[in-house]
């Protein structure tokens, strides 16, 4: 592929509050199912490591879970405890020794929690093999997952609890960003849409209701995080279900956020109802992106099938989004950054160990 014009969109550096990002191809938040008791095992660490060593622009943990029961499996990650906050920072320092910053992904799974790994099948995972009562807006369940508990206005206090000290563990363990997971039909995004919120209090019925709960959980972490640590948030655009949370919904909810002290807003959708009919195709999710970014000053980061350079450029240039994420490429490609930069013209400096052997044709 012949190079694209100097100094790419994708490689320009990105400031979100006191935070340069070096530029804008990023690693997106995906589960490995792999811990234990919610400590990162040392797959966390060559997995994450992986990107760091490949210059991704900023590493993003998969959903990190803020209290046992929020966690989606077993396996999930957690921050909960000071000893999963210490391990998460030695990752955090190995990617930090790589110049590459990393951000940790906060999450409530909500009714979608207590599940099998994929690994083990589908569907819950029973209560004798270590399941958990799952909790939600209302006692309505996803697809054949059993019904959760409808959270008590205490417990739901408790989860904003939770957050902000999981928030505040991220900050000592040396994360130079928090992303708030509010998408995917965990439990955030369980309260925004009316199809899993039922509720007749002051947390449910009206739109103003319905976000209260994520709103309550931004300030709570703004409250606790440094003044110049960036603020993430990642939403699911649309259910992509008619009565369901919807594009406009997210236009709303974004002015909102903005003024919350949200720094930049990752657009996914779907993830709440199992009816969800989506066309799926390569940067099939760039149009929510774009209308989002249209509708605020927060920079947006796109996801959805983007696979290659120039694809991830060419959405950059059409100002669809101001960052790209990626997940299954850099799967496939932990060095995907390394590749880009050096399709489209960009610069990226090799790990030295890697440039060594780069131009000596061999490892001595």
């Amino acid at each position: 592929m012949s190079k694209t014009t100097a100094d790419p969109r994708l490689f320009q550096p990105i400031d979100l509050r006191g935070l340069r990002v070096p530029h804008r191809l990023w690693v997106a938040a995906m589960c490995q199912y792999s811990a234990s008791e919610g400590v990162p095992a040392p797959w966390h660490h060559v997995h994450l490591g992986s990107f760091a060593i490949g210059r991704a622009g900023l590493v993003i943990t998969e959903a990190t879970a803020v209290s046992p029961v929020g966690r989606i499996s077993s396996g999930d990650t957690g921050i909960w405890t000071d000893q999963q906050a210490d391990e998460w920072a030695s990752i955090v320092d190995f990617s930090h020794g790589q110049g590459v910053p990393m951000a940790v992904q906060l999450a409530h799974a909500g009714r979608k929690a207590s599940t099998r790994t994929p690994s083990e099948g589908r569907g819950a995972l029973p209560f004798e093999e270590g399941g958990w009562p799952t909790v939600g807006p209302s006692p309505i369940p996803y697809g054949r997952l059993p019904a959760p508990r409808e959270l008590t206005t205490a417990e739901i206090g408790i989860v904003v609890a939770d957050f902000a000290a999981a928030a505040a563990r991220a900050t000592a363990a040396g994360f130079d960003a928090v992303e708030i997971h509010a998408a995917h039909g965990y439990l955030q995004h369980q309260f925004m849409s009316p199809l899993s919120n039922e509720r007749t209090d002051h947390y449910g019925g009206s739109f103003e209701n319905r976000i209260r709960l994520t709103c309550e959980i931004v300030d709570a972490v703004r409250a606790v995080i440094p003044a110049a640590m960036p603020l993430l948030i990642r939403v699911s655009a649309t259910d992509w279900v008619e009565g369901g949370w919807s594009l406009a919904d997210t236009v709303r909810l974004a002015g909102e956020l903005e003024q919350r002290g949200i720094d930049f807003i990752s657009v996914s959708s779907a993830g709440n109802d199992h009816r969800q009919e989506i066309a799926v195709g390569p940067g099939y999710q760039l149009p929510l992106a774009r209308e989002i970014r249209r509708a605020t000053s927060l920079p947006v980061g796109a996801a959805g099938l983007i696979t290659s350079p120039q694809q991830a450029e060419t959405a950059l240039v059409d100002e669809a989004a101001d960052v790209i994420f990626a997940a299954r490429q850099f799967l496939r490609e932990p060095s995907f950054a390394l590749r880009a930069a050096a399709e489209l013209g960009g610069f990226l400096e090799w790990p030295v160990q890697y440039r060594m052997a780069r131009f000596q044709g061999s490892i001595p």
